[in-house]
């Protein structure tokens, strides 16, 4: 699994494309296309077009939520919010072959996925952001390293990626408490620098 994450952003599905090309160029090789508050047709078209990009450069495609979208274009997996469809059911969609990833907040949340057969957990958020409209409790470094604990003692091995307003201070000690990779957002959007960025990232993720 990649240990970077790019979860999509922009104010139209055009902008997500073009966020999702420039991270791409840069040598991103994971993409969650999250396109919210769009109709059917959107998503399917908009999602074809990231497929396209994520071919010619051989980076893996998650669409964020929606199950029958990701099964009609092709994508490599879906990841699923707590309020979305039960990874157990997306898995009787998808198959076996799909990435199925997971939204959790609390110990609960990630061994009722544990439990359902998702390939990652999404865990956050780390801090406050904005990029989500209703977040949930911030855990923090405490809140990861508790579940964390908690989810060994529990003999859980699903690779854990901490996700929510992480910022490039942030991964270094994150690995070291045991996270399996990172999901950012703004982080690469907003970046001049991107290449530069992503290298220095992935840097830190291995080191």
């Amino acid at each position: 699994m990649e240990k970077l994450q790019y979860i999509s952003q922009g104010k139209t599905p055009d902008e997500h494309l073009y966020n999702i090309i420039k991270v791409c160029k840069a040598g991103g090789k994971w993409i969650q296309l999250r396109l919210k508050d769009v109709d059917l047709a959107t998503s399917i078209n908009t999602a074809i077009r990231c497929r396209e990009i994520c071919d010619q450069f051989g980076a893996i495609m998650i669409v964020n939520d929606k199950v029958d979208v990701a099964k009609i274009v092709g994508a490599d997996g879906v990841h699923l919010g707590l309020q979305d469809m039960n990874p157990k059911d997306a898995r009787n969609v998808l198959g076996d072959n799909f990435i199925i990833g997971g939204t959790a907040n609390t110990v609960d949340h990630c061994l009722q996925h544990s439990e359902a057969g998702v390939n990652y957990i999404g865990l956050g958020p780390f801090r406050f952001t904005t990029t989500k409209k209703e977040l949930s409790p911030v855990l923090g470094i405490e809140g990861y390293e508790q579940i964390l604990k908690e989810l060994k003692n529990n003999i859980v091995n699903v690779p854990i990626v901490a996700v929510g307003g992480i910022k490039q201070e942030d991964i270094d000690i994150l690995m070291r408490i045991g996270i399996s990779g990172v999901a950012v957002s703004g982080m690469l959007t907003k970046d001049e620098n991107l290449k530069e960025r992503i290298n220095t990232i992935k840097n830190t993720l291995n080191s």
